[in-house]
């Protein structure tokens, strides 16, 4: 472990703090870092990881782009990336940006002018990809505009898009390669003065994903936005972003995190909420706990689940709900949290932190559990 770091404690039931429950007591060691502004998001320098998407709509048609925006708002996204890939994207930028709730950063590919752009649209921040952006000349124009502006820049270094010299010299996408490409653009912002920088070193590798990481980890306190990128669809690309950013975050590497899913962007922040909430980094929102299943399962809890699932979907209160199907492992984990159902033969019994509350039968679980959500209250 890099001893750059600093001491976050892990967040358990409720929002305290791990160190009070038996299961685990070592602080969690997060890696120092330099803080930038995205917006009014801090990133980096021990502020809570932010959770970004990007959106799927054609960035031109602005009102489609703003509606989902608002969806992943919905969600509870923290920052939203959209591309700049036209003229007409680059015309509606100033308008998303006005209409939406959280800082919006600008994707560019190819063209730096559409950089210039988004950074007069208002963006909260531009990533450039160092393997097509151009020349120093152009990317100092880039810089010094959002020097101006005050926002930062994210050196987004992918696998599949390394600089042709860097790719001739390693042979292959490699982590050195990676961490040369991040480096010599950080070194042409350096140059001029511009230190607000975020680098990511994605690859749809996982492991040579994780292994660049670790090596700009140890060598630099740059923010990182970890992600693994074209993950896939939405089964292959949870597990593959759950694996692989998942992984750093264990190991106090990383500031925000966007898990990449052929899927609409919403799903993309909650799979990201959902990596955060399992290692105890973030506590909003409701948790689901249910069991497996068994030859003992004795209620449709198939049935219960997505009931409660989507009923709850948006509910922000930070509470842990555990569905349990039969009388063996019910009873004690279903004590363990917020609400529980452990239930057996048609019938369950509802408890409330720790507490048995009642017996309610199979057809009254979901109304039973939605009304205890409504009238919970976090510690």
């Amino acid at each position: 472990m890099n001893s750059n770091s600093i001491d976050i404690p892990i967040i358990g039931q409720n929002g305290a703090a791990r160190d009070e429950y038996p299961i685990a007591t070592a602080p969690f060691h997060r890696r120092k870092t330099r803080r930038v502004m995205i917006g009014s998001i801090p990133v980096g320098g021990g502020a809570p990881i932010s959770v970004q998407t990007m959106t799927k709509t054609k960035t031109g048609d602005a009102a489609a782009t703003i509606a989902q925006i608002k969806r992943c708002e919905e969600a509870g996204v923290d920052i939203v990336r959209v591309t700049i890939n036209d003229h007409e994207a680059a015309d509606a930028i100033a308008e998303i940006v006005r209409g939406v709730n959280v800082p919006i950063v600008a994707d560019i590919h190819f063209n730096h002018i559409f950089a210039l752009k988004a950074i007069e649209g208002g963006v909260a921040k531009v990533r450039i990809n160092p393997g097509n952006i151009g020349s120093k000349e152009r990317i100092h124009q880039v810089l010094k505009a959002a020097k101006e502006r005050g926002i930062p820049i994210r050196i987004g270094v992918n696998s599949g898009s390394l600089e042709e010299d860097i790719l001739a010299k390693h042979g292959y996408p490699t982590a050195e390669a990676l961490f040369e490409s991040a480096m010599r653009h950080a070194e042409i912002g350096e140059e001029i003065g511009f230190t607000d920088m975020i680098i990511s070193v994605k690859s749809t590798d996982v492991r040579l994903m994780i292994e660049a990481y670790r090596l700009i980890a140890e060598r630099t306190d740059y923010p990182l936005h970890l992600g693994v990128t074209e993950a896939g669809t939405t089964r292959v690309g949870t597990i593959k972003s759950a694996v692989g950013i998942g992984t750093l975050l264990a190991e106090g590497i990383g500031d925000t995190i966007r898990v990449s899913l052929t899927d609409e962007p919403e799903r993309e922040v909650e799979v990201g909420k959902e990596i955060l909430r399992s290692l105890g980094l973030a506590s909003r929102g409701i948790e689901i706990i249910a069991c497996p299943t068994c030859g003992r399962l004795e209620i449709d809890l198939f049935k219960v689940t997505k009931e409660l699932e989507d009923a709850l979907q948006g509910v922000k209160k930070p509470v842990k709900i555990a569905l349990l199907g039969c009388v063996v492992n019910g009873p004690g984990e279903a004590s363990e949290a917020d609400i529980g159902i452990a239930a057996g033969k048609g019938v369950g019994i509802l408890y409330r932190k720790g507490e048995v509350v009642r017996r309610i039968r199979e057809d009254e679980i979901v109304a039973a559990v939605l009304e205890e959500v409504a009238k919970f209250q976090p510690e």
